[in-house]
Formats: C-alpha cells, sequence, structure tokens
C-alpha cells in the first residue's frame, strides 16, 4: 500500500461532538479523569503496573472519558516506542483488517505521526489493506488519539480496524503486536447498546466476568459488546501470554445523564505480566 494515494492526515471526525475540540478544553476534562481517579484506592494499589494491553471504550468522553482515562492513567509510565489502537468498524463493511495508511492523525492538541514503516512490514505479515471508508468517520479508534497525544505526546501510532475476521486471526497479530516490547496495545470496545439498566448490566456481566477470568466461553452467554471481536482476541492473547488482568471501570451512561430506560455500558480493563 503506497501512502501517495491517500491524503496525508487522517482528520478528526468527531471533535466537539465526542470531545472538545479546543486543547484546552480536552486537557482540563482529562485533568478531572485524573483528579478523581487519584481519589480511588485503586489507583494508588496499582500504581506499579505498567500494562501491555488494554481495553477501553469508545463513546462522548462525557459518558465514558472516566473509565478510558483510568487505562491511560495506568499505561502513562511505559517508554513504548509506538502504539497500535484497534478497534472495529462502525460504518463500513469489510472482511479482514484495515491500517491507517497516513503520515498523521489530527487531534486538538496536534498531530501524532503514524509508524508508516512498521506499519508496512505488519502488512506484509498479516495482509492488513486499506479501506479509506473505515477509517474516515471511524469513531472507536478516533476517540482514543487525544487521550494518546496528552499522555504520550511524541509517541507514534498504528490505526488498525477490523470488519469481518475471526477473533483467533486477530489474537494471532495481537500476539505477534505483544511480543514487540517496543509495542503497546489499545482495543476499542463499547459494552451492550440501549437496554434497560438492568438488562443491560446482565449482559455487560458477562462481558466483565469473561475478561476477568480470562474465559472466552463466558463471551457466548450474553456479552453485547460492538468490539466483541477484540475482546475475544485480548483474552485470547492474555492466557497465551499468561498475563494477569485487572478491571478498572465499569459504568454505563445512566450515571451521566440519569436514563434508566436505553442505556451503553463501559469498562475499561489492563493486562500485564505480573511479577509473581
Amino acid at each position: 500500500m503506497k501512502s501517495s494515494h491517500i491524503s496525508d492526515t487522517r482528520k478528526a471526525s468527531v471533535k466537539g461532538r465526542f470531545y472538545p475540540k479546543e486543547c484546552s478544553k480536552l486537557k482540563n476534562s482529562i485533568e478531572k479523569f485524573t483528579q478523581e481517579l487519584e481519589t480511588i484506592p485503586i489507583s494508588k494499589s496499582l500504581k506499579n503496573i505498567i500494562p501491555r494491553i488494554v481495553i477501553v471504550p469508545h463513546a462522548g468522553y462525557q459518558y465514558s472519558g472516566f473509565t478510558a482515562n483510568c487505562a491511560y492513567y495506568f499505561l502513562k509510565h511505559s517508554k513504548a516506542k509506538r502504539i497500535i489502537v484497534i478497534g472495529p468498524s462502525h460504518h463500513h463493511n469489510f472482511k479482514g483488517i484495515s491500517g491507517s495508511y497516513y503520515n498523521k492523525y489530527e487531534t486538538p492538541c496536534g498531530d501524532i505521526s503514524i509508524d508508516s514503516p512498521y506499519l508496512f512490514a505488519l502488512a506484509k505479515q498479516f495482509n492488513i489493506g486499506f479501506e479509506p471508508k473505515a477509517h474516515s468517520q471511524e469513531h472507536s479508534t478516533e476517540v482514543q488519539m487525544p487521550f494518546i497525544k496528552i499522555y504520550f505526546p511524541n509517541t507514534k501510532i498504528i490505526e488498525l480496524i477490523y470488519g469481518d475476521i475471526p477473533a483467533e486471526n486477530l489474537a494471532n497479530l495481537i500476539l505477534a503486536l505483544e511480543r514487540n516490547k517496543e509495542n503497546l496495545i489499545v482495543v476499542s470496545s463499547d459494552l451492550s447498546h440501549f437496554h434497560t439498566l438492568e438488562i443491560a448490566k446482565a449482559h455487560d456481566y458477562n462481558c466483565l466476568r469473561a475478561v476477568e477470568d480470562l474465559n472466552v466461553n463466558i463471551l457466548k452467554k450474553g456479552c453485547e459488546a460492538c468490539g466483541l471481536t477484540g475482546i475475544h482476541a485480548v483474552i485470547l492473547t492474555a492466557k497465551e501470554l499468561k498475563f494477569s488482568v485487572k478491571l478498572l471501570d465499569y459504568r454505563t451512561s445512566a450515571k451521566n445523564n440519569a436514563d434508566t430506560k436505553s442505556v451503553v455500558g463501559y469498562m475499561s480493563a489492563m493486562f500485564y505480566k505480573s511479577l509473581e
């Protein structure tokens, strides 16, 4: 894939809707999330852990920003050379994986450099194509970029969006990425959508248990995550590498808007090599 055939920069498509479009307001939002997190004992007891993989949500920051920030808070001390952001396609149906063949990714606080040479090498090994329609409006990956720019201002990224693909195939890719210690992996997914609060929690509980127990069979009991393939793939990878896991936060949109009739669920989790 030749980057000369496409735009130089992946423009931000949901700024001002999913997250603030001004850098100062974006920084203030993330700072407030962090201040709230630091009042919770878990942030102190786990402060020495640096995850290798995280699962994060991708709704508007008013709904899921705190949950996502929990993961980036623990990632912040990583010295990784690049961050690979993996998310499901919401707007374009295709088979396989599409790589972000741009040079830069726009955020309110400045562009992020894309590690194109690494992506080109990865694409040859794993047959990663380019589906422009999968990238131009995709929020599952875009909402991660402002966090990355704030926490890792000089770290390069790769964006990978998956369509119809077996979880085992995606797991093979994540496993290869994870074995390179210069990489950090961010996998994006929300949980159930538009159920009552009671039903949403029942579905989401299956997702949470599956992640916490690293058991893909529990996913089959009713986890309705939009990024189910990604979650499945991370569980397979974590089991293979004998990673420990810690759920960081779970909430629904009802916490923000008090609507219990039609909610969306969000979780964040981190996977790491235990020192024990």
